[in-house]
């Protein structure tokens, strides 16, 4: 069985999106700027290394029902080319995309996590969304943490790591570039 990992680009200020996320701002209201580093052209090798590691390695995504909402008109597929489960309070038919489909689990965390597991074989499951993401470290199912560090202050928005309490993390990893660092944590049991 793979890792569970959440990816996140976050602003030093904590938050990993920015305020009023929505349909217009999917990723709020200067939100994007955490995402120029995958998007620079040329794109730096160390960044194109993280890229090309979370795409290759990617068996699964769990995503909430947010994410999937704003995120879709953008992506017109799933987020990565393999199997997406989002997690739900509506019970809704499987969603046939270019790549892979995306699944709707509406009975909770856990389940949609076994889902994706099953799917991802040897391959690591992909986390996107904060709530998801928490809901996940809330419920001791998250291995792994890579977080993308852009350095900027956006103020508001959603953060990660709010309301969860203690959480020892070990870092495994640390890739600095001109435009971002990626650290990398296991979740410490």
């Amino acid at each position: 069985m793979g890792t569970v990992v959440l990816h996140m680009s976050m602003s030093l200020d904590g938050f990993v999106t920015g305020p009023q996320v929505g349909m217009a701002h999917p990723m709020g209201r200067g939100g994007m700027r955490l995402h120029e580093w995958m998007f620079t052209d040329p794109l730096d090798p160390r960044d194109q290394e993280i890229v090309a590691e979370i795409a290759a390695s990617a068996g699964a995504v769990v995503l909430g029902r947010r994410t999937f909402e704003v995120g879709l008109p953008h992506w017109q597929d799933t987020p990565y080319p393999v199997p997406s489960f989002v997690l739900t309070h509506q019970a809704r038919d499987v969603l046939a995309m270019k790549s892979a489909a995306f699944t709707f689990v509406s009975d909770g965390i856990a389940s949609c996590l076994e889902h994706a597991q099953a799917a991802a074989g040897d391959k690591d499951v992909i986390v996107m969304g904060a709530q998801t993401g928490r809901q996940l470290l809330r419920a001791g199912l998250l291995d792994e943490l890579q977080i993308s560090l852009v350095p900027v202050v956006l103020g508001g928005g959603t953060r990660l790591l709010e309301d969860l309490g203690r959480i020892e993390l070990q870092r495994t990893r640390v890739i600095a570039s001109a435009v971002v660092t990626h650290v990398r944590f296991r979740i410490a049991t």
